[in-house]
């Protein structure tokens, strides 16, 4: 049986120690990077991995990176790379790279590779997280915004075939032309890591999600906003796909943090919560959506959906309304958990991502002590009585030690071989013993007299 609600931790792994955001005209493209220290960097980018790390140990269910590209709020350029230390240091818990950006790669068939590499060494526990990169990461790269969302799809869908189709075979599509799509290596699991996509609640992106039956993520909203993203997510499953949406396809980036009395929390949470949404999240219209990243039409109806709710730009909002609104939830252990049965209960939320763990400009002793409160005192009241994360319950795609793997799956099942030039093939993991290898003539055949 599966647990009530699976709770994630969502790292970002800002760097906090710049002006704040009211000095600032942004903090995404144009900040200088003067601010940037690799020394600073050093020790934060550590303690942050051993955040993720000591999730495993505490019991959460997945530790999740992203990819964001000059700024301070995200400073995760290469996630697969942070997935790979993650994998090395972990035995169990999922790992979600949210995501590659995709139409920021030349080539689509390296995230492909580069997925399959990370869910075989980590023995098939690899969350591939497909995402068309926020409209600041273009002036950043300097990719074409306008062919950003075609390329977005295409690049998906290329790598899904990689993935599940034998190759070689040929692609020729309107953004990639590849004569040869025979990716090595295959991903371990079957028929693919498991693919999430976060969204804001866009009807277009909803759609392609819930007809590929993947799992949607809604990034950080208000409760209203999210609750309509979700119920629509549904509707469309059942009348327009004829099934219905799992629990584990609705998942919600929610920061969260817990603490011994909910003035505790409040006071604790305040400053890093306002850096995280007024500094960190300080980006003008004009990087957020340069032109053509979307269509005129979509604009349009952003701009008067915004006004209509009367939605206010991060940097603008207040602590309380941040609260009220639900785009955060801070409390005790109490607190936090009616909020999370409200979230059940009234959208039928059933992954909660950012919950528990790092927000903005929080020091190491917060992670931790977040993160710790969290798994002891919120994370049992949604687990089965054995408060085991649903991963501890299932079987691994890979054995896990050397013995299990040959009562399970055998050896391979070609033998490599040396061809000799009486044309016998020598068995290479027994070319070692004399009575087998002694006088073999390793001339090609083509070369036997």
């Amino acid at each position: 049986m599966a647990n009530r609600l699976q709770f994630h931790v969502f790292h970002l792994m800002p760097y906090p120690h710049i002006p704040p955001g009211e000095e600032l005209e942004s903090t995404w493209v144009t900040l200088p990077n003067e601010y940037f220290d690799p020394q600073v960097a050093h020790r934060l980018y550590n303690d942050n991995l051993d955040q993720l790390v000591a999730c495993e140990r505490f019991g959460y269910d997945g530790i999740l990176v992203n990819e964001h590209h000059q700024n301070a709020f995200g400073t995760i350029n290469a996630p697969n790379l942070w997935a790979a230390h993650l994998a090395a240091r972990t035995s169990r818990i999922r790992i979600g790279v949210i995501g590659n950006a995709l139409p920021l790669h030349q080539n689509p068939l390296r995230v492909a590779e580069e997925i399959a590499m990370l869910d075989i060494v980590s023995g098939g526990r690899i969350i591939s997280g497909h995402v068309r990169g926020m409209g600041a990461e273009y002036h950043s790269s300097g990719v074409n915004p306008t062919t950003s969302k075609a390329r977005f799809w295409e690049a998906h869908d290329l790598i899904v075939k990689a993935w599940t189709e034998p190759g070689p075979f040929t692609w020729q599509g309107d953004h990639y032309d590849i004569e040869h799509v025979n990716p090595w290596p295959r991903p371990l699991q079957d028929p693919h890591p498991p693919v999430w996509m976060p969204g804001t609640g866009s009807t277009d992106t909803i759609d392609e999600v819930a007809k590929r039956r993947f799992s949607y993520m809604q990034t950080t909203t208000s409760n209203w906003l999210t609750k309509k993203s979700f119920k629509l997510f549904r509707e469309i499953c059942q009348e327009k796909y004829g099934y219905e949406a799992a629990p584990t396809q609705l998942g919600r980036v929610v920061p969260t943090y817990v603490a011994e009395t909910d003035e505790q929390a409040r006071r604790e949470f305040m400053p890093h919560v306002m850096w995280f949404f007024r500094t960190g999240l300080k980006i003008p219209m004009h990087h957020l959506m340069p032109p053509g990243y979307n269509t005129a039409d979509s604009m349009l109806r952003t701009i008067k959906g915004r006004q209509a709710a009367g939605v206010k730009n991060f940097w603008e909002m207040e602590y309380e309304e941040l609260i009220d609104q639900g785009y955060i939830v801070v409390g005790s252990p109490q607190t936090v958990i009616e909020a999370y049965e409200r979230m059940i209960e009234e959208y039928g939320l059933g992954m909660a991502i950012s919950a528990g763990g790092p927000l903005g400009s929080m020091p190491h002793w917060m992670v931790m002590k977040n993160l710790q409160i969290m798994a002891e005192e919120v994370i049992p009241h949604f687990r089965e009585p054995d408060g085991r994360p649903d991963h501890l319950r299932q079987d691994r795609p890979a054995p896990e030690t050397h013995a299990e793997m040959a009562a399970r799956h055998g050896g391979a099942k070609l033998t490599p071989v040396v061809r000799l030039a009486d044309g016998r093939d020598l068995p290479t993991p027994l070319g070692h013993i004399p009575e087998i290898a002694d006088g073999a003539d390793t001339r090609p055949p083509a070369l036997r007299s």
